[in-house]
């Protein structure tokens, strides 16, 4: 089967803001329209003028945008009532947005036609027919979505592929044939699909979900029975478990399927346009996503990292520069001295030749690890590790003393202090300061003894501060270990500290973050001053 060039059509900011925890303002619309335009999308469809007044607002801004090649889309649906098309709302409110393409669904699920509108066969096929004609009528470019379709085609065949030739005979420029309850198999929609392309003409689309785990794998099916329009969001957002995931059907169309699209394709920059969507709306990354996420490339265990630095293609399917991601390998109880050597490498660091250091500090990671701590989230404290049996590397400080006071008032009110004793060289600061909780105060009061010696580290902040409890059983007495996150603006690095004692981890996880920082800032004055 000769197949087409493929039609890329954007619903992120409309029917991947339905997904729970999606909230995006006019402005993050925008933001977002102009990343798709500048990476490709052929269509990006913006909302459901009439259904909300942000929505309106959105189709009044966007048409002030300078985009490239992306044209905008308004959506809603089929009128209302056969004979009354013309004063029908929904479809006027689509003229009115003045965008050059609409999509419009209609209901192809017998089921859906009799129970939801209390429409006869008939009526529903004139309902589509003359909403896709009037729309036709005045100049848009229509995209037909067939509602429930693979549903509809399995409850009653005849009755889906009507309401489909219906969109036909009116005009329709596109029929997408939509999976909405997201519960087909990829046999399911190739039969249905190659039953539509033996009896339209009209070019075909395909709209997945995500509710079997199947909408990707549903798309790319659909593509190889003959569509050429595809439809789904940047990271699979959407209603439920999410719509098909642009951020993977795309490098499979381009890199396995050897595809082509509409418009020229930025697919260096989809691992950007994937984290920025994320950003603008305000969601944690998903770090296993396919392809773009921060673990679609990451080697753990030592066998796979020996093998990657032989040839990356024994355990990579596609170079990772190839959509924008890099391998990353980490270090913990599973590596080998392979890892050892990458990450040294990585940090360009020299480790003695042969292999007795790396084989030592291998057994060394696995019986820190053995206790507690874990280097493949903490990085900061891996090299800090690493630099310091390599004998490069001393901590710029120390706390000789810590207390740590939290107290609670018959108001319900709880107040925490820090004090502490920090020697630095052969100097003993002694401070105290108080915090929202024992962690931050403590975070406080050693960021305040160590300023007058490191300035540098005021531009830190904590970004985020994690607690695992180790060997649940012993209850109370049980081993945390703590996870800190810390930024100074350019760069971030993450810090781990175990101990039965949460102050004490918390301790340690805070003096590695701060060292850290140090550390990097007095390696960069000595290459400016070389």
């Amino acid at each position: 089967m000769k197949q087409a060039v493929i039609e890329l059509f954007d619903t992120t900011l409309r029917d991947g803001s339905q997904g729970e925890a999606v909230n995006l303002s006019i402005h993050d619309k925008l933001l977002i329209t102009e990343k798709l335009d500048e990476f490709g999308i052929d269509i990006i469809e913006g909302g459901w003028p009439g259904s909300n007044p942000k929505d309106e607002a959105y189709f009044k801004e966007v048409s002030h945008l300078e985009l490239k090649q992306a044209q905008i889309c308004a959506f809603g649906s089929t009128a209302r009532f056969p004979d009354k098309v013309a004063r029908d709302k929904n479809l006027n409110m689509l003229l009115a947005a003045e965008t050059p393409v609409v999509s419009i669904f209609g209901k192809t699920w017998k089921f859906h036609s009799r129970y939801s509108l209390n429409l006869s066969d008939e009526e529903n096929e004139e309902l589509i027919y003359r909403s896709v004609k009037f729309l036709k009528d005045h100049g848009r470019r229509v995209v037909f979505d067939a509602e429930h379709f693979f549903d509809g085609y399995r409850d009653d065949s005849a009755f889906a592929l009507k309401m489909v030739q219906a969109a036909e005979r009116g005009g329709a420029d596109v029929l997408v044939l939509a999976d909405t309850n997201g519960g087909s198999l990829p046999s399911q929609i190739r039969t249905a699909f190659e039953d539509v392309y033996r009896t339209v003409r009209t070019p075909l689309g395909i709209h997945a979900h995500n509710d079997s785990e199947l909408a990707v794998a549903n798309t790319l099916v659909a593509v190889e029975s003959g569509a050429v329009h595809v439809q789904g969001t940047i990271n699979g957002f959407g209603e439920r478990c999410g719509n098909a995931n642009l951020c993977s059907i795309i490098p499979n169309l381009i890199l396995k399927m050897n595809l082509k699209t509409g418009k020229p394709l930025q697919l260096e920059q989809i691992t950007s346009l994937s984290y920025f969507v994320n950003e603008v709306a305000n969601l944690i990354p998903n770090t296993r996503a396919a392809f773009v996420g921060k673990s679609a490339f990451t080697h753990k265990g030592g066998i796979h990292v020996s093998s990657v630095l032989k040839d990356s293609r024994m355990y990579e399917h596609i170079e990772p520069g190839r959509v924008g991601n890099k391998q990353h390998v980490l270090v913990s109880d599973l590596s080998g001295q392979s890892n050892i050597r990458y990450k040294a490498k990585e940090l360009g660091l020299h480790i003695p030749t042969g292999r007795e250091f790396s084989r030592q500090f291998v057994q060394y990671i696995k019986s820190l690890e053995y206790e507690g701590l874990q280097f493949d989230g903490a990085e900061g404290s891996f090299e800090l590790l690493l630099r310091k049996e390599l004998n490069i590397y001393e901590p710029y400080f120390s706390v000789t003393y810590a207390k740590v006071n939290v107290l609670l008032d018959d108001d319900g009110k709880d107040y925490a202090e820090a004090v502490l004793k920090v020697k630095v060289g052969e100097e003993i600061e002694h401070t105290a300061s108080d915090g929202d909780g024992p962690v931050n105060a403590l975070d406080h009061a050693l960021r305040k003894a160590l300023t007058r010696f490191y300035p540098e580290i005021i531009s830190i902040h904590l970004v985020d501060y994690k607690v695992r409890v180790l060997g649940q059983r012993d209850g109370t007495a049980a081993k945390v270990r703590v996870l800190v996150e810390s930024t100074d603006g350019e760069r971030s690095w993450s810090t781990v500290g175990v101990s039965e004692n949460i102050i004490q981890a918390s301790l340690q996880a805070l003096g590695d973050s701060l060292n850290y920082k140090i550390m990097k800032n007095h390696i960069s004055a000595k290459i400016l001053q070389s």
